[in-house]
């Protein structure tokens, strides 16, 4: 297949808060969005279970990719992995 018909896939990034599943990790995605009528700023978060062959560890700071369902509740794959948590 060539470059020009690959769909272009969402990106997100997001930190690790769970590493407990083999092969699997939970990304907290946080984004900040502005209210239509009070401007206020508001941070809005969403979970995503995502596909970690490499074990990104919790803390770590990693960007998925959407991808075609791996199980029923896994939609997203961990690309790579941006920063890697402090360990103290």
């Amino acid at each position: 297949m060539s470059e020009e018909n690959k769909a272009v896939r969402r990106t997100e990034t997001g930190r690790v808060i769970s590493d407990k599943m083999t092969n699997t990790v939970t990304v907290l995605v946080e984004r900040r969005v502005k209210h239509p009528l009070y401007g206020k700023v508001i941070k809005r978060s969403a979970k995503y279970h995502a596909h970690s062959v490499d074990g990104a560890a919790e803390g770590d700071l990693v960007e998925i990719e959407e991808c075609r369902p791996i199980s029923k509740t896994k939609s997203w794959k961990v690309t790579k992995v941006i920063e890697k948590a402090r360990i103290i």
